[in-house]
């Protein structure tokens, strides 16, 4: 048979014979690559290494040490663990398997007995045994009608079967009498499985819907060398050392319970207090910077959706319609934006007026499923700090940059510096989830990139990223757990003001279209207080904590009055404290206010109440000291006014002139 052209990674070319496989490419353009191989790209499609070549293609080999490599460990020790799992219950159900961002699961439903973390160890041991087996892992293909009889039994791999099914072949894996239905790429042997981890069980939805049943998945994560699954584990812990779900349980911030509203978070006393803060603070802000705050409704006529464009292309993250009986249907808000179009259509608007910029902490309501939950990052019901700015066209630039100014001090004020820009486009090749008008989108587009352009800022560009109405400049930051998310955006948007009939009365005495900005400074209430809490770590700065010192007596009955004393004269200067009372001896509640994370702890006894001071420990510190207690309140106002800082976010002063 006639030779095959290949185009590597490098775009070097190779003649190969026609029905080579993967790995005799990988051995011919050296030994070493052949040992680090997993598997190939062909065409940018993952393949595995035993993979036939017959025709012309590109081809790159995907070594241990890639992101892509490790993909493929992931998915094959998903298929070890399906495997494991079905040694020891012969009788259980699977359902969907696969990789997550750090390691891979499989879903399961054992009946009354489901798989809870105790059963890990033994399932682990079941899977070190197969690994030793040094089992070969051959895809085959078999018809429709021969999996479901091997399946038999399993509604959820018999759904699945019916789903993976391609022109009546579905992808398998046999290893001992187990049928493990996979489309995925796998190493050659479980014994490439070198190290790996259980890590935990949690309850997932069949196919995310909360009306299906309940399965359990099992995590895990698995790697080629101890080092690296040591890092990962560590990293773990550090994640879950700071998740805000633990963190807030921990601090008693909020909470969520299902019975009562999934997605539906409360906020406890203290967490209030940190999310009102936070909204004080930006209020304030935003009216020192002229946006004019208002209220508006949750509710809203549908009819104002459908001309948003929101019931196009926002349908199925809204909830349905409440119809009340007279025809009126009403709609519970997934957005801001029409709620502050009919503040600004409420009067004739002059040329003079603008900008005009209108500001609300604003409750909307999102239908995510039950699966997609998650503490308050991902929720049901949120209050978005959220702005729109009606301008003249030849105002955007000016407008761009004071948005732009405005958050760079919202960051300074929270001490957030690793963030960067990315300008957010719509997708050319799928224009169909976005507002059909071409001119406006190239029109918009080139102006977002010229504004920041012309502000000389670095940024990425993402297409498909934008909002359907129009363009955005997103910023992007870090979680503390490594996660990058949406912080703030900047949109603009010429298609509401022409949906809504917007106008502004120019100086030639006639009617023109304004322009309108969207922008969000710190996104939710609620994501923005998870974000912080994992930043922080449950220690928030004194100007966010949600209490800033707890007053100790040391014999309540000689000294609580002076502690009192204390109490009351902070308390009138907005300082938020407490005296702790309790009968319980002073090291415990010193270690406990530590715990909770309180930024000053005073203990006063008879020095103290002679002296007029108070012995200081700040949170965090072993070492205490004493400080007369007006200085030490000074101190501390002085240190909330600042925000807390301790030093100048250099990225931040330096980024807007």
């Amino acid at each position: 048979m006639a030779d095959i052209e290949i185009t590597l990674a490098d775009g070097a070319k190779r003649s190969v014979a026609n029905g080579a496989s993967v790995l005799d490419v990988a051995k011919e353009i050296s030994v070493s690559l052949a040992k680090k191989a997993v598997a190939g790209k062909l065409n940018d499609q993952l393949v595995s290494l035993d993979q036939e070549l017959n025709e012309d293609a590109k081809l790159e080999i995907v070594t241990k040490d890639s992101n892509e490599g490790l993909q493929v460990v992931w998915n094959t020790a998903a298929v070890v663990l399906e495997a494991a799992v079905h040694e020891i219950y012969p009788d259980i159900h699977f359902g969907t398997k696969g990789n997550v961002e750090h390691g891979f699961y499989c879903d399961t439903d054992n009946g009354s007995e489901q798989i809870s973390v105790d059963s890990l160890p033994a399932i682990e041991d079941k899977m070190r045994e197969l690994i030793k087996a040094k089992l070969p892992l051959k895809q085959e293909f078999l018809s429709e009608a021969e999996v479901l009889k091997l399946v038999d039994g399993d509604p959820y791999r018999a759904k699945l079967t019916h789903a993976q099914a391609k022109d009546d072949k579905v992808s398998v894996y046999k290893l001992n009498d187990n049928v493990i239905l996979n489309s995925g790429v796998v190493l050659a042997n479980t014994q490439d499985v070198k190290v790996f981890k259980l890590l935990s069980v949690a309850g997932a939805y069949w196919e995310g819907k909360s009306s299906n049943p309940m399965l359990q998945r099992i995590y895990g994560t698995a790697f080629l060398k101890q080092k690296d699954l040591d890092a990962e584990l560590t990293r773990q812990q550090e994640a879950h050392d700071r998740d805000h779900r633990v963190i807030g349980n921990n601090l008693d911030l909020f909470f969520v319970d299902p019975k009562v509203g999934a997605g539906l978070p409360y906020w406890m006393p203290k967490g209030a207090t940190i999310r009102r803060t936070i909204e004080r603070y930006i209020i304030d802000k935003e009216v020192a910077n002229g946006y004019q705050h208002v209220y508006t409704p949750v509710l809203m006529n549908l009819d104002a959706y459908k001309t948003s464009g929101h019931w196009e292309h926002y349908r199925e993250d809204m909830f349905p319609p409440m119809d009340m009986g007279d025809g009126e249907m009403l709609e519970l808000r997934p957005m801001n934006c029409p709620s502050h179009i009919q503040v600004y259509k409420h009067h004739i608007r002059s040329y003079r007026e603008l900008p005009i910029r209108i500001a609300e902490l604003g409750m909307m309501h999102r239908y995510e499923k039950s699966g997609a939950l998650s503490g308050l990052q991902r929720v049901r019901e949120m209050t978005l700090n959220d702005g729109h700015t009606f301008v003249a066209p030849d105002q955007i630039q000016d407008e761009f940059k004071k948005i732009l100014s405005l958050m760079v001090e919202v960051y300074d004020d929270f001490d957030i510096t690793d963030y960067t820009f990315r300008l957010s486009y719509r997708d050319p090749k799928n224009t169909k989830k976005y507002f059909d008008d071409d001119e406006m989108w190239n029109k918009s587009q080139a102006m977002l990139k010229a504004a920041m352009d012309d502000l000389g800022l670095d940024y990425v560009e993402a297409e498909g990223e934008a909002a359907f109405y129009g363009p955005k400049l997103d910023v992007q930051t870090k979680t503390a757990l490594g996660n990058e998310e949406t912080l703030s955006t900047i949109q603009l948007d010429f298609m509401l003001p022409e949906r809504f009939d917007l106008h502004y009365v120019g100086a030639d005495g006639e009617e023109h279209r304004p322009v309108m900005i969207h922008r969000g400074l710190v996104s939710t209430m609620e994501r923005f207080t998870a974000y912080l809490t994992e930043i922080y770590k449950g220690a928030f700065p004194t100007w966010l904590a949600p209490k800033q010192v707890t007053i100790i007596p040391v014999n309540p009955k000689f000294h609580g009055a002076y502690a009192e004393k204390l109490r009351a004269k902070m308390a009138a200067k907005h300082i938020r404290v407490d005296v702790d009372n309790r009968n319980e001896k002073m090291g415990y509640k010193i270690r406990e206010a530590q715990t909770q994370k309180v930024p000053y702890v005073l203990v006063v006894g008879d020095q103290e109440l002679e002296a007029g001071t108070v012995n200081v420990r700040k949170y965090g510190q072993k070492d205490s000291e004493s400080e007369n207690n007006n200085m030490f309140i000074d101190s501390l106002l002085a240190e909330i006014q600042n925000y807390s800082r301790t030093g100048d976010n250099a990225k931040n002063d330096e980024l807007i002139k």
